[in-house]
């Protein structure tokens, strides 16, 4: 009979420790939170912190979960972008109407992202490049006077935009980005606002002419700015802070409220009585 002679088994060599689950969250988090890191930027930022893994781990890391390791990451949605650059856009738009004379009327105006403040910079029958460009220049110095700082202003393709207002707003640091051919969705707030417009004002008011219209968007403009309530701004207005809540009870059970008309009662706006 033979001997066999059992073989020697040899140690398995220990593999690569798999990576700690922090770590791997924190890989993650990186490339949530900056779309144009590739692997090695992350694993540079990691490296910064002490955190020692190899690139190839943050590939695999990345790869794993579905997210490419390569920047092909780096296209910025339109949603990001006015997310993270909502307190620096300024967003115009023009809307037209037509007074009781017949006249049609051209209302230009713009809307801050951030605060949801609202200009309006006129109204005209004849939106020429002069008038439009003089608007313009308005807006500046109003943006300016009042210590806002606004980096972009989004607009459509519209043919009453002069190419003279790029040049006016690139001098005072202010980017023109334009929205898509029929696609008023990249300037929704401008669009929500235009909406609101309409349904408290132009249609439930009968405007004479281009004075009476001026008047009323003017009115209208103090109360959208000075007493309307916003989801946004968690019910405040753009110009008006909240008050103190009431706290005491007797303060709630002696309310006396005023009611005072806006627009010959057309909106209503409500105040405690002095």
């Amino acid at each position: 009979m033979g001997v066999h002679h059992a073989r020697r088994s040899r140690p398995k060599r220990p593999g690569r420790p798999r990576t700690h689950v922090s770590i791997r969250a924190f890989v993650l988090r990186l490339a949530r939170e900056n779309s144009t890191w590739g692997y090695r930027r992350i694993h540079g930022e990691l490296t910064l912190l002490g955190v020692q893994v190899a690139p190839s781990t943050v590939w695999e890391i990345l790869k794993a979960e579905g997210i490419d390791p390569a920047p092909d990451r780096t296209t910025t949605t339109w949603a990001t972008f006015l997310r993270s650059q909502g307190d620096a856009i300024l967003a115009m738009d023009f809307i037209e109407t037509v007074t009781l004379t017949g006249q049609r009327q051209y209302i230009l105006a713009a809307i801050e992202h951030a605060t949801r403040r609202v200009r309006i910079l006129g109204t005209t029958a004849h939106p020429s490049a002069p008038w439009v460009t003089q608007a313009i220049k308005n807006l500046i110095m109003d943006v300016e006077d009042a210590g806002a700082t606004i980096h972009y202003l989004v607009r459509d393709r519209d043919a009453k935009y002069p190419a003279l207002i790029d040049e006016i707003l690139r001098t005072a640091g202010i980017e023109t980005v334009l929205t898509s051919v029929r696609m008023p969705r990249m300037n929704s707030i401008m669009e929500r606002w235009v909406r609101t417009l309409r349904a408290e004002l132009l249609d439930r008011t009968l405007l004479w002419n281009e004075q009476h219209l001026r008047r009323a968007l003017h009115e209208y403009e103090r109360h959208y700015n000075e007493h309307r309530t916003h989801r946004s701004l968690h019910a405040a207005a753009p110009l008006r802070l909240l008050p103190e809540p009431i706290t005491r009870p007797g303060q709630i059970t002696r309310l006396d409220i005023r009611r005072h008309d806006r627009l010959g009662g057309v909106i209503h706006e409500y105040r405690h009585a002095a």
